[in-house]
């Protein structure tokens, strides 16, 4: 039996270039017999965090209902999480940022349903060139899985993708594909 996985993307672009390398990603993994469900982060109406501290007070990690409350079960259900983002100011999407603020419902003492994510991956890719624009996004993630007490295993970060569809210019998406065969 496959994994349960649960790939989250950022982008706001339609069809953009981190989307296209979420969608190899989807590609590899679905050859080999996994269960993967895409989330686009960027479709629905997602508030960030209020740190209010009621967390599970209605029955749902967030008590505010907002597109969130439909990520929730993915995010229970899954055994692998992947973010696919664009880069944006060194960082990833506020799309994507919203939804991964929520994660801390998941933290708390009062938590009713802990999330069974053992492993996580980070596909990204930017305007810039060089791989040191990856430098905080990628330490924000790594961070972030271990705080999660996830296992990382994979980063891709492609630099130099300026216009949509610059990405097919690249191997990435055969990374992106190699990395979903391989997980």
């Amino acid at each position: 039996m496959g994994k349960e996985i649960l790939v989250i993307t950022g982008s706001p672009r339609r069809d953009g270039n981190s989307e296209k390398m979420a969608n190899a990603f989807i590609k590899g993994a679905q050859s080999k017999g996994h269960h993967v469900t895409k989330f686009e982060a960027a479709r629905k109406t997602i508030g960030g965090c209020r740190a209010c501290g009621t967390c599970w007070s209605k029955g749902t990690a967030c008590s505010f209902q907002d597109g969130f409350t439909e990520l929730e079960p993915l995010l229970e259900r899954a055994d692998t999480i992947v973010f696919a983002s664009p880069l944006y100011l060194f960082g990833m999407s506020s799309q994507i940022k919203a939804p991964i603020d929520k994660l801390n419902a998941y933290d708390s003492e009062n938590c009713k349903r802990p999330l069974k994510i053992k492993e996580s991956i980070l596909l990204i890719c930017g305007a810039c060139e060089g791989m040191e624009i990856f430098t905080g996004v990628i330490a924000t993630y790594k961070q972030m899985a271990n705080y999660m007490k996830w296992k990382d295993v994979g980063v891709l970060a492609i630099p130099q993708i300026y216009e949509k569809g610059d990405i097919v210019k690249t191997d990435a998406l055969l990374q992106a594909e190699q990395m979903g065969i391989s997980i």
